[in-house]
């Protein structure tokens, strides 16, 4: 087993961890907007952690540069469906007003 396996497994087993973790606390509260605050470890920790460890693992390669592209879309736009999620569910509850495009 080289030191390139063991970073790999070790990388993409912390991000699963995360995953697991936000999954598990996920059930938790019953609030949708509590739910929400979970969401964040897996787009911003999680995902970024699995995909450099199989970076790491599989080594330098087109299909990483693929791997490391789909991570960091992930990473950029995985908190817009949380966001939009929040302030529809928010309005929904009168906790904000909707604002009417003019």
């Amino acid at each position: 087993m080289t030191a390139q396996t063991v970073t790999g497994a070790v990388l993409a087993g912390a991000g699963v961890l995360v995953c697991v973790a936000a999954s598990i606390g996920a059930v938790v509260p019953r609030d949708v907007l509590d739910r929400l605050h979970f969401l964040a470890p897996v787009t911003s920790v999680g995902v970024p952690l699995v995909g450099l460890g199989v970076a790491v693992d599989t080594g330098w390669h087109l299909s990483t540069a693929e791997i490391l592209v789909i991570v960091a879309v992930v990473a950029v736009t995985g908190p817009v469906p949380a966001s939009a999620t929040g302030r529809a569910a928010a309005e929904e509850r009168g906790l904000i007003r909707a604002e009417s495009p003019e």
